[in-house]
C-alpha cells in the first residue's frame, strides 16, 4: 500500500499541507509508515488543472490513498476515476499517516 500525503516540506515530522493540488511536495509512505519517496510537485505553481494533474501523477505512481485537508472537485473526481482513495485530514503528517492505516 502506498500512502501519499500533501506537504509543504520534505520533513516527515511536519504538517499536512493546506493545499492538495498545489502542495509543494508529496511524501510517499508504505504500509509500515516508512518514507519511500519524496516527490516535488511539478504542478504546485502555474495555470489551472493542478488537481487533475496531481491526481494523474499520483495514480501513475500507484498511490492507494492521498491525504490532504481538502480536495477540489476536479482532483477528487480524477482520483475516483482512477480508483485512488482520498481522505481529508488536517494536522501532523505522522497523525495523518496513522489515521490512514485504520
Amino acid at each position: 500500500m502506498k500512502i501519499a500525503i500533501a506537504s509543504e516540506t520534505e520533513d516527515v515530522n511536519g504538517q499536512v499541507s493546506d493545499r492538495a493540488g498545489r502542495a509543494t511536495y508529496y511524501l510517499i509512505f508504505d504500509e509500515n509508515k516508512k518514507l519511500i519517496d519524496t516527490v516535488k510537485n511539478p504542478f504546485s505553481v502555474g495555470g489551472g488543472g493542478a488537481g487533475f494533474s496531481v491526481a494523474k501523477m499520483l495514480a501513475d505512481m500507484n498511490a492507494d490513498i492521498v491525504i490532504a485537508p481538502k480536495f477540489g472537485g476536479n482532483m477528487a473526481g480524477a482520483l475516483d476515476d482512477r480508483n485512488v482513495k482520498h481522505k481529508e485530514f488536517e494536522g501532523s503528517i505522522q497523525d495523518a499517516l496513522s489515521s490512514s492505516l485504520q
